[in-house]
């Protein structure tokens, strides 16, 4: 198993919506919807927080 990209969304609400339908997506054993805080330009984020997950995803995320 491995994560793929992660898509940028308005909202969390957003998030959790198109986590839903990649969860659904042939090939897809999961999704997750997290959000992050952070400054783009340098690169430099805080750690996610999980909003919900779909699927078969591990309960450790960090693995990934």
């Amino acid at each position: 198993m491995a994560a793929g990209e992660a898509t940028e969304c308005v909202s969390a609400n957003a998030a959790v919506m198109r986590a839903e339908a990649l969860s659904r997506k042939p090939g897809n054993t999961g999704a997750v919807a997290f959000s992050r805080t952070g400054d783009p330009s340098s690169g430099d984020f805080g750690d996610a927080k999980l909003i919900r997950k779909f699927g078969d995803v591990p309960d450790n995320l960090s693995a990934l």
